[in-house]
């Protein structure tokens, strides 16, 4: 089942795709915020919602460009849509996207339904504002995939003060090895963060159909994000 959730800020409101548990789940369901690339709340980023639905979860979509062209759902397989994407990427407001994000957790907490337990995920972009949102502002649980220009934010690693899964491609042309070294030298030893690295896979390792899919990569980042995400938004059952 899914919805459209509006959330209203200083300065105009945004839409958020919301997918939810099919009837009959749990009643009180834990949300996951998913964080678009830079193509927008496009089809894989609403096949990955749909799929944290499928498991349990309400799962909400903030669009993040909504500031400059709403709406947007744009596809990797497109040149065109390419350059759009990084236009808005270079164009963008990151400290009034923390905003929005901090906005979105705020309102994912009392949705109908909903736990109050709001983890938040991303790709690409998303992957940064993770990251950022995690250093800034709260929830109770984040994972990043492939953050592009971590780096430049790296010392801000200190400030994260809630479980952060982070997943990196070890061949990420986004991201290269100097980039990489950046980020592990400042999230190491910061006993919230967990780092795993993917040998051999490009960025957008774990993109549903993209060209640069690693299935089996894709498969354990995935199933260590499941792992994680079940650790701090579940309830613990009898006998854990």
């Amino acid at each position: 089942m899914t919805e459209t959730l509006a959330i209203q800020v200083a300065d105009g409101s945004f839409n958020c795709y919301v997918a939810r548990p099919a009837s009959g789940a749990a009643a009180s369901a834990p949300v996951i915020v998913v964080m678009q690339e830079i193509f927008g709340v496009n089809a894989g980023i609403r096949s990955i919602a749909d799929g944290y639905a499928a498991k349990g979860y309400i799962a909400v979509a903030p669009d993040l460009f909504w500031r400059a062209e709403p709406g947007l759902s744009m596809s990797e397989d497109q040149p065109g849509d390419w350059a759009r994407g990084f236009a808005l990427y270079s164009a963008y407001d990151f400290d009034g996207g923390v905003n929005d994000i901090a906005a979105t957790v705020a309102a994912a907490r009392g949705l109908a339904g909903a736990s109050g337990k709001v983890g938040v995920t991303g790709y690409c972009l998303g992957g940064l504002m993770t990251f950022l949102t995690a250093a800034r502002a709260d929830a109770d649980a984040f994972v990043a995939y492939y953050g592009g220009s971590t780096e430049k934010y790296a010392a801000e690693g200190a400030n994260i003060k809630r479980p952060l899964l982070y997943h990196l491609a070890g061949e990420d042309e986004y991201i290269g090895k100097d980039a990489q070294a950046v980020i592990h030298a400042a999230l190491k030893d910061n006993p919230n963060v967990e780092m795993h690295t993917y040998p051999g896979c490009n960025h957008a390792f774990a993109r549903p159909g993209g060209n640069h899919y690693d299935a089996a990569a894709a498969t354990l980042a995935n199933a260590r994000t499941d792992a994680f995400f079940k650790q701090h938004l579940q309830p613990a059952t009898s006998g854990e």
